[in-house]
C-alpha cells in the first residue's frame, strides 16, 4: 500500500507539472494574442498534457486509471470549424470534470506554496515523475500518452479512422465504384475553366469526409492563412513562404508585411524594373558592347532556377501569341556543369548578340557559378576582356543579400541586377525575377503578366474555396490517401499536350524536394509514408514507353492533363478526326483502362486463346485524376503551376513536415566540396600520391579517375587561348573547341 506521505509527495509533484503547463499556456496567450494558424495545435498539446497530469493525480500503483482521452484530443478537440464537430462530454472520465480537476489543482498548489517543497522542485518532466514517485512503472496507457510519438498525426483519431476505413476500401474495385452515378456526379471540381474529375480514385464519399476531418484536425486552413499572410512557416530556416506574393495584384500592395517590408510593393517594384529593361532590350534601345541588338538569351541556373522557367518557356513556345512575340529572339538554358552542355548551348550563337542571365539566389551555387564564369570567358574570348563586356552582356537574378557578389562578378548592379527574396524558394520561384527576366526577354512582359494572372486566379480559388470544392486541397488530400494509406509511393504526371513536355520534370523537383522529408515540426521521425516518387512524359509518347507498367506492373496513381482545344490544331483532308481529337481519344481511354482493366470473362467472350488469358487480363483498380482546361495559354499555364504548388503544400501541411527547406541537397554539395579539394591537390604538378578520403570505396574509384584523367588534363592545360583577341565568327564547323580545353 502507498503511505499517506508517498501519496502527498506524488500529488505535489504532479501539481508542479500542472502549474508549469498552465503557466506556459497563459504566457503563450499573452505573447501571441492575435496569432491563429498554429496556436490551436500548441494549445491542444498543452491541454492534453494537462489532462495527463490530472489523470496521474488520481493514479496509484495499485489502481490503473482508465484513460478516455488521448493526446490527440480525441474528446476535447479544438477543431470547432469542423462540420458536425462537438464535445462528447458523456464519455469523459469523471476525474476529467473541470470543477473536480481544478479544485484538486488549486488544493495541491496551495500545499506546494505553503508546505514542504523539498525534493519536488525539479520534477517537471512527466515521464520522470512517473518513474521517480512510483516504485512501479506508470500504467501502459499513461506512458503511451507521454511518448513523443503521441504528437504525430498518425496517433490522432482522424488518422486511425482512415486506417480502419482503408480496410473497407481494400475490398472494393473501381469497376464497381464507377457504376455509382451519384458518386461520379459529385466527384469533380471546377474553377475558372479548370475542370478536375477525381472519380477514378479508390475513394468513396466517406473517404473524402474522413480526409476533410483530417484536414481540420491538422489546421489546414490555419496553415494556408499563415502562408498567405507571411508567417515564418519555414520553421527550420525561419523564413516566410510567399511565392504567392510574386503574382499578387497591385491592389494587394500593403496587404502583406514581413520584417517591416511591404512584400507586394517590393514585388511590383521589381516587376516594373523588369518590364522597363526587357522592353528596352526587345525594342533595341538597350544593346550589346559592340552596338549590336541582343537577340539571344542564355539563362544560366540549376534546379528551380532552371526547371520552372524552362517548363514555362516550352509551354509558350507554340502558343500563337508566344510564336509572334518571340520572332527574332531565342532562349536557351544552361544548367549542367558538364562542358558538353556549354558546347551545345553556345554553338552557333553570336556572342555580340547574346545576353547572359545568371540565376542564383545566393550567387554561390557551385555549378551555376562555374557555368557563369565559363560564359563570361566565352564573351571575353570573342570581344576582349574589357569590363564593359560583362556590364553590357550579363544580367543577374539573385537575392538582395548577394549584391556584393554580383558586383564583384562585374555586373552593373544598378541596371542589370534583378532581386528576389529569401521568402521565395528556388522551386517556387518561377513567378519571381527567376522566370520573369528570361521569359519577358523572349516573349515580352505582357505575355508573362498573363501567366501571373492565371496563377493568381488559382491562388484565389485555393485560399477562398471550401475544402469540398477546392481543387488543390482535394488533390493534396487524395495524394495523402494514396501514399500514406493505400501505399502507392509513386505518381505519374501525364500531360496530353506536347507543349507541357517539361512539366513532369518541374513537378518532380517541386514535390520530391519539398516533401522528401523524414522529420516533423516537433522534431520527431515520421512513422508513416510521405513523399512520392514523381515522373512523367507527355501522351502519347508515354503510352509507348512506360504505360505497360502502369497497366500491369505496380500501381501508380496518375494525373492526366488535357485541353479542349489544341494550341495548333491540324486536320488533314480525308481524315475523320483532327490530330487533337486523336490525342484526346487516348486521354479519355487511358484512365478507364487503368480503372476497369479487362476481366477473364471479357477475354473469353472475345475468343482469346486460353493459354494467353493470364497474360492479357488486366486487374485494373488503378487510380487517376483527369484535368481538362480550355486551351494551353499563358494564363492556363499559370493556373497549372499554382495548382501543383498548392497541392504540394497541402500534403506537407497534413504530414506536418516542412515543405520549404532542402537540407538533403546541401549534404551532397558539402561532400562535393571535399572531393573538389582532393582533386585540386591531385592536379598539382608533380603530385602522384594517391588520394585518401577516409572511405576505401571512394578512394578506389576516385584514384582510378585521377590516374586515367591526369594526362588528359595536362594536355588541355597546354592550350593558351587569348582572352583579348576575338575569335573569328561564326565558327565554320559549329565547334567552339571545348574538347580541346579552349573554353
Amino acid at each position: 500500500m502507498e503511505t499517506f506521505y508517498q501519496t502527498f509527495r506524488r500529488r505535489i509533484a504532479i501539481s508542479v507539472a500542472i502549474f508549469l503547463t498552465s503557466s506556459v499556456l497563459l504566457i503563450n496567450s499573452f505573447a501571441y494574442p492575435g496569432r491563429k494558424p498554429f496556436s490551436s495545435s500548441i494549445s491542444g498539446q498543452l491541454k492534453a498534457e494537462k489532462r495527463i497530469c490530472i489523470t496521474l493525480l488520481e493514479a496509484t500503483p495499485e489502481k490503473e486509471v482508465d484513460l478516455v482521452v488521448s493526446s490527440s484530443e480525441e474528446e476535447e478537440s479544438d477543431d470547432t470549424n469542423q462540420p458536425n464537430s462537438h464535445h462528447n462530454n458523456k464519455n469523459i472520465h469523471k476525474r476529467f470534470a473541470p470543477k473536480v480537476a481544478w479544485d484538486r489543482h488549486h488544493h495541491a498548489t496551495f500545499h506546494l506554496v505553503h508546505g514542504d517543497k523539498t525534493k519536488v522542485d525539479a520534477l517537471t518532466d512527466y515521464a520522470t515523475v512517473g518513474t521517480t514517485l512510483h516504485s512501479q512503472p506508470l500504467p501502459k496507457r499513461v506512458t503511451s500518452l507521454l511518448s513523443p510519438n503521441s504528437q504525430l498525426v498518425s496517433s490522432s483519431k482522424e488518422w486511425k479512422r482512415l486506417k480502419e476505413h482503408q480496410e473497407k476500401i481494400a475490398k472494393t474495385h473501381l469497376r464497381d465504384l464507377l457504376k455509382d452515378k451519384e458518386r461520379c456526379d459529385s466527384f469533380f471540381a471546377e474553377t475558372d475553366g479548370v475542370y478536375v474529375d477525381y472519380s477514378r480514385n479508390r475513394a468513396t464519399q466517406e473517404t473524402m469526409d474522413l480526409l476533410y476531418q483530417l484536414a481540420y484536425k491538422q489546421d489546414l486552413k490555419g496553415k494556408m492563412e499563415a502562408m498567405a499572410s507571411g508567417e515564418k512557416i519555414n520553421f527550420t530556416e525561419k523564413r516566410a513562404v510567399l511565392h504567392t506574393a510574386c503574382r499578387a495584384g497591385r491592389d494587394e500592395i500593403g496587404s502583406v508585411i514581413v520584417d517591416d517590408v511591404d512584400v507586394v510593393g517590393e514585388v511590383h517594384d521589381v516587376l516594373d524594373q523588369i518590364k522597363e529593361f526587357t522592353d528596352g532590350v526587345r525594342s533595341g534601345a538597350i544593346r550589346g558592347y559592340t552596338g549590336k541588338r541582343l537577340r539571344n538569351i542564355v539563362s544560366v541556373g540549376i534546379g528551380g532556377s532552371y526547371l520552372g522557367p524552362e517548363f514555362l518557356h516550352e509551354s509558350l513556345k507554340t502558343e500563337p501569341e508566344g510564336i509572334n512575340a518571340a520572332l527574332g529572339f531565342s532562349l536557351r538554358f544552361l544548367s549542367n556543369v558538364d562542358p558538353v552542355d556549354v558546347e551545345r548551348t553556345c554553338a552557333d550563337l553570336d556572342p555580340e548578340e547574346t545576353l547572359i542571365v545568371i540565376v542564383s539566389k545566393t550567387f554561390t551555387t557551385s555549378e551555376t557559378m562555374l557555368n557563369a564564369r565559363t560564359m563570361r570567358q566565352w564573351l571575353w574570348d570573342f570581344m576582349g576582356n574589357d569590363k564593359e563586356v560583362v556590364r553590357k552582356h550579363v544580367v543577374a537574378c539573385a537575392s538582395i543579400s548577394s549584391s556584393d557578389l554580383v558586383a564583384d562578378f562585374g555586373i552593373d548592379t544598378k541596371n542589370y541586377f534583378f532581386r528576389f527574396w529569401d521568402w521565395v524558394g528556388g522551386r517556387y520561384s518561377v513567378c519571381s525575377a527567376v522566370g520573369a527576366v528570361p521569359i519577358s526577354l523572349l516573349y515580352g512582359y505582357d505575355l508573362f503578366e498573363k501567366f501571373l494572372e492565371g496563377a493568381r486566379s488559382m491562388d484565389k480559388h485555393f485560399f477562398n474555396t471550401p475544402f469540398e470544392k477546392n481543387i488543390p486541397v482535394i488533390l493534396g488530400l487524395l495524394g495523402v490517401w494514396n501514399m500514406s494509406f493505400l501505399g502507392y509511393n509513386t505518381r505519374a504526371t501525364l500531360p496530353y499536350g506536347q507543349a507541357l513536355l517539361k512539366l513532369p520534370a518541374h513537378i518532380q523537383q517541386l514535390d520530391m524536394e519539398s516533401n522528401g522529408k523524414c522529420m516533423t515540426r516537433q522534431n520527431i521521425d515520421v512513422d508513416y509514408p510521405v513523399g512520392e516518387v514523381d515522373f512523367g512524359e507527355p501522351g502519347t509518347n508515354g503510352q509507348h514507353s512506360f504505360y505497360q507498367l502502369l497497366h500491369m506492373g505496380q500501381t501508380v496513381p496518375c494525373d492526366f492533363i488535357g485541353f479542349v482545344q489544341s494550341q495548333l490544331d491540324l486536320c488533314l483532308d480525308g481524315e475523320e478526326l483532327s490530330s487533337h481529337d486523336e490525342l484526346m481519344a487516348n486521354f479519355f481511354a487511358q484512365p478507364d483502362a487503368l480503372a476497369n482493366g479487362k476481366t477473364v470473362d471479357e477475354l473469353r467472350a472475345e475468343g482469346c486463346p486460353e493459354q494467353l488469358i493470364p497474360h492479357r487480363s488486366f486487374k485494373g483498380n488503378r487510380p487517376s485524376n483527369s484535368m481538362l482546361l480550355p486551351k494551353l495559354t499563358a494564363y492556363a499555364t499559370g493556373q497549372i503551376l499554382a495548382l501543383y504548388e498548392h497541392r504540394t503544400a497541402v500534403q506537407g501541411f497534413i504530414w506536418d513536415i516542412n515543405s520549404f527547406d532542402q537540407y538533403g541537397v546541401e549534404l551532397g554539395k558539402k561532400l562535393a566540396i571535399d572531393v573538389r579539394d582532393h582533386l585540386k591537390e591531385a592536379r598539382k604538378e608533380g603530385n602522384n600520391k594517391e588520394v585518401s578520403t577516409g572511405s576505401p570505396a571512394t578512394d578506389r574509384i576516385l584514384n582510378y579517375y585521377i590516374k586515367n584523367s591526369r594526362s588528359l588534363c595536362r594536355q588541355a592545360d597546354q592550350t593558351d587561348e587569348s582572352k583579348k583577341m576575338p575569335r573569328d565568327y561564326p565558327p565554320s564547323h559549329h565547334n567552339l573547341g571545348g574538347q580541346n580545353g579552349k573554353l
